[in-house]
């Protein structure tokens, strides 16, 4: 899913976390991070725009569905 997400392949709505169990959305959690985590960790060549453009929009759409998936958390517990 994680994957997917980066790619831009899949869409991340607050529905996405409805099915999903605490343990899961945890794993989820950890998964995001490791993808982040990774993708910072790769730095594309200074003049290569479009890389550079494509590492960002991986950023975005991992930070977006985690802030996303903090938001719904915190619905879900009150």
């Amino acid at each position: 899913m994680v994957q997917g997400v980066a790619e831009g392949h899949q869409t991340v709505t607050d529905r996405t976390f409805k099915a999903l169990t605490a343990s899961q959305m945890d794993q989820c959690a950890f998964e995001i991070e490791r993808q982040l985590r990774d993708i910072r960790g790769n730095q594309a060549a200074v003049g290569d725009l479009a890389e550079i453009k494509r590492r960002n929009l991986k950023i975005q759409r991992l930070n977006s569905a985690r802030t996303i998936m903090r938001s719904y958390r915190q619905r879900s517990r009150t």
